[in-house]
């Protein structure tokens, strides 16, 4: 008997059937052993009783039930099986240390499933460690001391700063796993029952279930008008990643869904190195730029978890980053067909700056030539340093920079020139034909500030203009039809005071 496997199969039971009657009978039957045997095992394994760990679940998760709009004692005191509201009521004081009808955020004890599940499979090396080195929400702090009175916008705040935390960690335990699932050495026949407890519910279970933290505490903060209502989407399109759904974000996958949901029936097909490969893809580094083969699972999941943080801390970076001059104006916009027509920059520095003092003459030459074509103006016709990798990661393929104007679909092509196309939908043309949806940011103020690049990642605007579009949860197509433009609002001869930035609406 694999009694891992067998306490895995038990745990799962009560957690799916924690409203229900449900007795030592039912729950043994799931390991196929004796009603005795089995509360011996689970003891000596958890160092409680399954009666004990089933109260504490339950009486966790009526913490949270208690706190969500209308929530009445009674009604949640009958949902987790309490004859009496007095009897709920003793329960939950003696776990909690506090009345239900006191409960609120950061006074009461979670009891985390995954606790119990991790204690099973202690030892577990790289993998029980990675796992716990993904920075989660500490709810005991987000609510402040008893003591305390946050106001709403301070307890937002602590938010923040816990997102802004999380992605200096996150990304980097993401990408430990995507290795531990590559590692044919940990995917033996006798691992498999040990690694479905740790991704399906160290991983997986242990995010959907600060997602809904995350939500419940998000919609009471919300008619003080502190949230960004963005997160709420973020949080719906990681929950269906998390249930293994890959057709409500960015990058639809259906073949890649069917995978997960076959993964999720038989965990035993992980043994397939064809199948950890998509499960897993390849790691995409600190910041989620690194060019990959494969997009697997994993990434999806990366990706995710970063957009809710992002829509939790952007909007108050973007706040600070205006130092000295400011956003005018930020709109999405979508031309028709247009063309791009210019001349590269020759530069090797990568230095933006540089590069837009640098071929003088050729630029000229250019924009007294688009200057004469005045039948293929495109309605956006400011002089523009447009920017991009060649539908590469910014890893493997340097910042290439082009002086000049968007055109009508079809403008001729001067000698000496290049151009390339772009189109409002942006899918099955040839490589390299962009798409001509962008987020477009004017600002004002201090040019020498707007200009002061240092600490960046793209300069001042390129860095804003990001940061607002991941703020709001808008898809940025990197790498293959990535794009950004420096836009001389005022003429090519005058600092640029605006930036283009390309999305997919």
């Amino acid at each position: 008997m694999d009694w891992v496997q067998s306490l895995s199969k038990a745990l799962d039971y009560i957690e799916k059937h924690l409203t229900d009657d449900i007795g030592i009978d039912e729950i043994s039957g799931r390991s196929y052993a004796s009603s005795s045997h089995f509360q011996l095992v689970f003891h000596l394994v958890t160092g409680m009783t399954i009666g004990e760990y089933i109260r504490n679940r339950r009486l966790s998760l009526a913490a949270q039930d208690l706190m969500q709009p209308n929530s009445k004692i009674i009604d949640v005191a009958m949902r987790y099986r309490y004859d009496t509201q007095e009897s709920f009521s003793k329960a939950f004081s003696r776990f909690h240390g506090t009345p239900p009808s006191k409960v609120q955020w950061g006074n009461y004890k979670s009891f985390d499933p995954l606790a119990i599940s991790i204690n099973i499979q202690g030892g577990f090396d790289m993998s029980f460690n990675k796992i716990n080195e993904f920075h989660m929400v500490d709810w005991s702090k987000i609510g402040g001391k008893k003591s305390e009175q946050l106001t709403d916008a301070e307890k937002y705040k602590k938010l923040i700063d816990w997102a802004s935390q999380a992605r200096g960690r996150n990304p980097l335990v993401f990408d430990a796993l995507t290795e531990w699932v590559l590692d044919d050495a940990e995917w033996g026949e006798g691992r498999l029952a040990e690694n479905e407890q740790i991704l399906i519910q160290g991983v997986l279970a242990r995010f959907k279930g600060q997602n809904a933290q995350l939500r419940a505490y998000l919609n009471e903060l919300k008619p003080s008008g502190v949230v960004n209502d963005a997160v709420f989407e973020a949080l719906d399109i990681f929950d269906d990643e998390l249930s293994g759904n890959l057709l409500t974000g960015s990058r639809p996958n259906t073949q890649l869904s069917e995978t997960v949901a076959k993964v999720f029936a038989d965990f035993s097909i992980m043994k397939d190195r064809g199948v950890r490969e998509l499960i897993a893809g390849n790691k995409t580094g600190p910041y989620g730029t690194d060019s990959v083969v494969t997009f697997g699972y994993i990434q999806y999941l990366k990706g995710s978890d970063a957009q809710v943080q992002w829509c939790l801390f952007m909007p108050d970076l973007v706040k600070r980053q205006q130092d000295g001059f400011m956003v005018d104006s930020f709109e999405y916009k979508t031309m028709p067909a247009m063309r791009f027509i210019g001349v590269e920059v020759e530069d090797e520095s990568g230095d933006i700056e540089t590069a837009k003092k640098n071929n003088m003459d050729a630029r000229n030459k250019l924009f007294a030539t688009l200057d004469n074509l005045d039948g293929y103006k495109s309605g956006f016709d400011y002089d523009v340093l447009f920017q991009h990798h060649y539908g590469k990661g910014v890893d493997v393929e340097r910042w290439h920079g082009f002086w000049g104007r968007f055109m009508k679909a079809g403008a001729p092509v001067p000698e000496g020139a290049v151009y390339w196309d772009f189109v409002p939908d942006d899918f099955d043309t040839p490589y390299l034909t962009f798409c001509s949806q962008f987020a477009l940011a004017t600002f004002s103020g201090d040019i020498e500030a707007m200009h002061n690049d240092e600490g960046t990642d793209g300069g001042r605007m390129y860095d804003i203009t990001r940061n607002i579009i991941l703020g709001q949860g808008v898809n940025i197509p990197y790498p293959e039809i990535y794009w950004t433009a420096d836009v001389f609002v005022d003429g090519r001869d005058k600092p640029s005071t605006a930036f283009m930035f390309s999305v997919v609406l």
